[in-house]
């Protein structure tokens, strides 16, 4: 019988593509679009689980992972000056 898991997929922009982590079993994948990834990583992660020995997929499994937003402060003109050479 198979196990569904619940994970969690941190999509992040990189030049042309997108880059997709799964932070729970340490598994990268990439994608043309935030979809691709996502199924790419989807994909990657389902072919670890098939060939991962149990041991190597309990060393790497991490049961807690936590996706919170943080507020910080950042001075204006040095986040504006960081957004302007990121968009160049």
């Amino acid at each position: 019988m198979e196990k569904v898991l619940q994970l969690t997929a941190v999509i992040e922009r990189e030049e042309d593509g997108f880059v997709a982590t799964c932070p729970e079993l340490d598994v990268v994948s990439q994608g043309d679009s935030v979809e691709d990834a996502r199924m790419n990583l989807l994909e990657a992660v389902e072919g670890f689980l098939e060939v991962a020995s149990p041991s190597e997929i309990r060393r790497r499994l991490r049961k807690e992972t936590y996706v919170i937003p943080i507020m910080p402060t950042a001075p204006t003109t040095k986040f504006k000056q960081a957004m302007r050479v990121r968009h160049a």
